[in-house]
């Protein structure tokens, strides 16, 4: 390695590492650009050895700096001692850093001009961020779409989601690194400008567009956060304290329409507290109350991370999406008793099936997407389709005090711009938060703190093209992109190649 890569190396894991900076809860969203503008300038005439091993660096550093939390959830609620979980952490995020890099091997093959640098960069970026979306269960954490939710770029995501709004990002990093090289003169600089404000331009003229219209008249909804420990939330000396504490928190809000209790609420199977839950159900629909809550179940299948609906709300949800040994562990047959990381409370979880009906409360569909679960663009838009509000519950104790709180609940607000949905978020420490269908935050509770959040929200009826049609299209482009540009770049060599014959 010359002097020249370590160099660049270290430029690209500092400005990886200060990417995290756009997004919740700093959300300074120039540093999405000025930190892609970094990762463009070094990719320059590279060969695709060192554009991936650059690539690499500079995903590296995002990783590191943002989800450093996860040896909070390792070490303190895994039981894994500190070297095992921060060599864990750092396994990670070398893992994510390299599948996100991945497409960054056809950079040569695809971008020898400024020209089709301007479309290659952002396409790669993006693909990057979608193969590691969905590989191996997939992490979409870290979209740096995500720090567009309030601007006018933001206008864009009931149209393109996410994914599209990273491209967009991407786009605006590479301009930035073409001003800073001074490449091909005043054309160049003029279209990339012109580039930027078109797409500038289309979000602030999209931010005045309704997506979806109002159904009905407004809910009143009671949203409980209770704020239960990690290390006491299973205990069985506990469980009888804590359903009581539910039920006190309740106590002034039956009679609204929607009761709404965080992820594994109820800290037992329902069998276990079958007459519990048949208080509950009286107790809402004496009140004309629909009480919806987090709840271990189990059928044939096994046992499922659940919601169930109560009162005058009816069905149930599995959840789908589960998370790699907090849910359930890979290969159980040989880690289970390994250490006490694959030993966690309600780590035996079953996916739900893949088609379920939303949750009927009243008259009005209710679309559930469980902790997880809201951070897949995807799968929400199909959930949501036929629902008039989205629904997430979660319980982010395992995160302790981290950006991963503010992180979460950034992607829940995007979900709800992008199928222009309301949404409600009930969770178990923080940050529960009502969020208006065009992503934009209500209210929200203070975490690690006791208390309910109340609102009367406006369900909306009505599909957005994302919602329709999800991340394909802007997938599709991205191929079309790299196909396109390599196929021109092969016949370019080609006919250089026919040139120089003697």
């Amino acid at each position: 390695m010359t002097p020249a890569d370590r160099r660049a190396g270290l430029c690209l894991l500092i400005g990886g590492s200060a990417m995290p900076l756009a997004l919740a809860p700093f959300n300074f969203w120039p540093m999405a650009i000025l930190s892609l503008a970094t990762l463009s300038y070094f990719l320059d005439q590279q060969t695709p050895k060192r554009a991936f091993v650059r690539a690499t660096c500079f995903n590296l550093g995002l990783f590191l700096s943002g989800v450093s939390w996860l040896y909070i959830s390792i070490h303190e609620h895994g039981f894994v001692a500190a070297p095992l979980a921060l060599s864990a952490t750092l396994l990670f995020c070398a893992f994510m850093a390299i599948i996100s890099s991945l497409p960054f091997l056809l950079w040569a093959a695809i971008s020898p001009t400024w020209a089709s640098g301007l479309l290659a960069f952002p396409a790669l970026w993006m693909l990057g961020e979608w193969l590691r979306s969905w590989f191996l269960t997939g992490f979409p954490w870290l979209l740096i779409g995500y720090s567009h939710l309030s601007t006018w770029l933001g206008g864009w995501a009931p149209v393109g989601g996410v994914f599209w709004l990273s491209f967009i990002t991407a786009m605006g990093g590479v301009c930035v690194a073409q001003y800073a090289r001074g490449h091909g003169g005043q054309r160049p600089l003029t279209l990339c400008s012109l580039a930027l404000l078109g797409c500038v331009g289309g979000g602030y003229g999209l931010l005045h567009s309704d997506w979806s219209k109002p159904l009905g008249a407004p809910l009143s909804v009671a949203l409980v956060q209770p704020n239960i420990a990690q290390n006491q939330k299973w205990s069985a000396d506990r469980r009888q304290q804590i359903l009581t504490q539910l039920q006190q928190q309740s106590l002034a809000h039956w009679g609204r329409d929607l009761i709404v209790w965080p992820e594994a609420a109820v800290p037992a199977n329902a069998q276990r507290v079958a007459s519990f839950l048949s208080a509950m159900n009286d107790r809402a629909a004496a009140s004309g109350s629909a009480l919806i809550t987090g709840i271990p179940t189990r059928d044939n299948q096994g046992f499922h991370n659940s919601v169930l609906a109560l009162g005058s709300a009816s069905g149930q949800y599995d959840k789908t999406r589960l998370v790699p040994f907090g849910e359930y562990v890979p290969l159980q047959g040989l880690l289970r008793g390994a250490i006490a990381f694959f030993d966690l409370p309600m780590s035996n979880f079953s996916r739900g099936a893949r088609y379920q009906p939303p949750l009927q409360v009243g008259e009005r569909q209710l679309a559930v997407a469980i902790c997880y679960e809201v951070v897949y663009p995807d799968l929400v838009a199909r959930i949501t389709a036929d629902a008039s509000m989205l629904l997430t519950v979660s319980n982010d104790a395992w995160f302790g005090d981290s950006l991963a709180l503010p992180q979460h609940l950034q992607m829940a607000q995007m979900r709800a711009a992008e199928n222009a949905k309301p949404l409600l978020r009930a969770t178990n420490n923080g940050l529960t938060a009502i969020v208006d269908h065009r992503g934009r935050m209500v209210d929200s509770i203070a975490p690690f703190e006791r208390g309910e959040l109340t609102a009367d929200i406006q369900p909306r009826s009505g599909r957005t093209p994302f919602s329709r049609w999800g991340s394909w299209p802007s997938i599709a482009l991205c191929l079309v992109i790299i196909c396109g540009l390599g196929l021109a770049r092969r016949r370019q060599n080609g006919a250089i190649m026919t040139i120089t014959k003697p």
